[in-house]
């Protein structure tokens, strides 16, 4: 499957398909699953608790955000893949951070949680047929294929990697 076209996803999410460089989702699974949990295995501790400025995640926020954006994301093409035709909701992420008590938790906990969710969603990809992999549904009040989700999930770890790079000074 090749990659998803523009009406496959809302354009919010288009800058996040770019980002994923790849001709399809097992391509983009083999190219990004090492490095990318790599880097997240990698952040260290004395910057768990850091934000770059006032109001904004600090590192332990941001890995909590990516598991749960990963298992909604995972869950909408597990849905859609499946032939299920329910319009499903969009999620508020804002509000996932601020009752996900990621300040409560140690780092490594949350590497353990992110990994174990990571780990799942690639063996669920990766199992997909192409008739899957092309069905389209409806999320947040938009059309969205499985195909798109497969590279939302992996945009937006490259995102937030960038910004952990740039900003947080990872």
């Amino acid at each position: 499957m090749a990659r998803p076209q523009a009406d496959e996803s809302a354009p919010f999410y288009h800058k996040y398909i770019a980002l994923a460089a790849g001709n399809s989702v097992s391509e983009i699974v083999n190219t990004y699953a090492f490095d990318v949990q790599e880097f997240y295995n990698s952040l260290p501790e004395n910057k768990a608790d850091y934000a770059y400025a006032d109001g904004k995640w600090t590192v332990k926020e941001v890995l909590q955000h990516l598991t749960d954006a990963e298992r909604i994301f995972a869950y909408r093409a597990l849905r859609i893949s499946r032939g299920d035709k329910t319009p499903l909701h969009s999620f508020e992420e804002n509000d996932y951070v601020e009752n996900g008590f990621a300040e409560e938790r140690s780092l490594s906990s949350l590497k353990q949680e992110f990994n174990s969710v990571r780990a799942a969603t690639d063996i669920f990809l990766l199992g997909l047929n192409k008739e899957q992999i092309s069905r389209t549904g409806t999320a947040s009040n938009n059309t969205i294929s499985v195909n798109a989700l497969a590279y939302i999930i992996y945009g937006h770890l490259l995102h937030h990697r960038n910004i952990l790079r740039e900003r947080y000074g990872i």
